[in-house]
């Protein structure tokens, strides 16, 4: 049993105003190339393969990752584990999704403008409700993972780790837009990496594969059953929440703008395949635990408990280095996509629309702050698990899979049937949430929308015309842009 913290907190201290300091300075610095809006906002659309794909992996693996596949895998056992690992099948399906975002909307910021171009304002409406709600927990559910973190391994408290750990990803981002948020993940993502292979062959050196699984067998079968109902349920529903989150989140689709034409797809596969063995890796931690001996009392920390007492303090140094910078990677990501959304969406589109790129800068800077500190203020009470609290969205997420993908590539999808499919999925799907389980939310959600998006075509398909993805071209000011078929 773990009873005292794995790190002195002057250790943890340092390391957390060690790395604080890294990542403003360095986001500061690479912030100095965003002069435009377009800089700020997407890197001036010029974001090669290695960067794109860095920051795809560094985005994708979070706090959740580290923390929540563990956990997945201590309650649900193989198919915990596996399941989520399934989050790397939304990277891969959206690589080609990224090359057509780019080819459709060479001049498009949001995946909410999208939306609203190929639907209509109602779905606009239903799907910004859905987006912001959904960067909003999904930032919360990290907030809360790095004070825990930094209270389970070095007895910083909660509430100081937590607002330490957004102010650094607020202050960075507020100053270097995309510029620093991709450049920092690049540096994230090697770091985790180093991480996850030193960590990896830790616990491998004192525990082999067959004396995890003869023990697992021995004291809990029924984590290698693999007709356990809710860990089936658990996979299928991770699987489809992993589709809905890639698919419709702000957060890949300003990639997808960012990158350099040619460059979306590659780099997004690439990270796919970077990403698999990582949760994979992580929930193995969980099933080692009953072999090496430890106690697990909070399934959320089984993965930085593991790894920190096979490790000893060195090994509960790079998990600290490898939590934060995970931690890291993806909340500055949503704060400059999230933002990016309320600027462009709701300000530039309701509230101002002859809003300059000065003013639209300015805008989306303040609701950078506003967001830290919206954030930092639900996470002080420390709600719930991080399971309920990530899960909770899946249901909205869900039901935003298909309207998405039917919409890049079907013309002729009824775009009022696609509405009533994002608030109909989410409706049902939060029913489900409530009255059956987490594990179920994404997969009833997602269900429901396929279901209306499918019949509604069916029985009155629209004729809807590209073109109309690219206003610029309607209106004659681009008139070389390359038209899709």
């Amino acid at each position: 049993m773990i009873a005292s913290a794995l790190l002195p907190p002057t250790w943890g201290w340092s390391l957390l105003f060690l790395f604080s300091g890294l990542w403003i300075g360095l986001g500061m610095l690479w912030g100095g190339r965003a002069a435009s809006l377009d800089g700020y906002m997407l890197a001036n659309r010029n974001v090669g393969i290695a960067l794109g794909a860095a920051t795809a992996v560094a985005t994708w693996i979070t706090s959740n990752t580290t923390m929540l596949a563990p956990q997945f895998a201590l309650q649900m056992g193989m198919w915990g584990m596996i399941a989520y690992s399934t989050a790397a099948i939304g990277l891969l399906l959206f690589a080609p999704m990224a090359e057509r975002i780019r080819k459709l909307m060479p001049h498009g910021y949001t995946s909410a403008e999208f939306v609203r171009l190929r639907y209509g304002n109602k779905a606009w409406t239903a799907f910004l409700v859905i987006s912001i709600f959904y960067s909003l927990t999904w930032m919360v559910s990290m907030g809360m993972a790095g004070g825990m973190l930094l209270e389970a391994l070095s007895d910083i408290p909660y509430v100081y780790g937590m607002s330490v750990i957004l102010f650094v990803c607020v202050t960075y981002t507020l100053f270097g837009g995309l510029f620093a948020v991709i450049g920092t993940d690049f540096i994230q993502s090697l770091v985790i990496l180093i991480g996850v292979v030193v960590v990896a062959v830790a616990v491998l050196s004192q525990v082999s594969l067959t004396e995890v699984y003869e023990i697992t067998k021995t004291e809990r079968p029924e984590l290698l059953n693999i007709l356990f109902p809710a860990a089936i349920m658990a996979f299928f529903n991770n699987l489809l929440f992993g589709l809905g989150e890639v698919f419709h989140s702000n957060v890949w689709w300003a990639r997808a703008f960012a990158m350099r034409p040619g460059v979306g797809k590659r780099a997004y596969v690439l990270a796919a395949v970077i990403w698999l063995p990582i949760p994979i890796a992580a929930g193995f931690l969980a099933l080692a635990a009953p072999a090496l001996g430890i106690n697990i009392l909070r399934p959320d920390m089984v993965g930085p408990v593991v790894a920190g007492t096979v490790a000893g303090q060195i090994g509960s140094v790079i998990v600290f280095v490898l939590v934060f910078s995970s931690i890291a990677s993806s909340i500055d990501s949503l704060l400059a996509a999230t933002s990016q959304l309320i600027t462009i969406d709701i300000y530039k589109q309701l509230v101002r629309p002859q809003a300059s790129s000065e003013q639209m800068r300015k805008v989306a800077a303040r609701i950078i702050v506003v967001m830290g500190l919206f954030t930092w203020l639900v996470c002080l009470p420390k709600i719930g698990n991080l399971a309920t609290v990530l899960f909770f969205a899946g249901p909205l997420v869900g039901s935003t899979t298909w309207p998405i993908l039917a919409g890049l590539y079907w013309r002729q999808t009824n775009r009022m049937g696609a509405t009533f499919a994002l608030v109909s999925g989410s409706i049902l799907g939060l029913w489900a949430y409530f009255q059956i389980g987490w594990y179920t939310g994404a997969l009833v959600g997602t269900g429901v929308s396929f279901l209306i998006t499918a019949i509604s075509t069916w029985l009155a398909p629209n004729d809807y015309q590209w073109s109309l993805l690219n206003p610029d071209v309607q209106e004659g000011r681009n008139t070389s842009a390359h038209q899709p078929s």
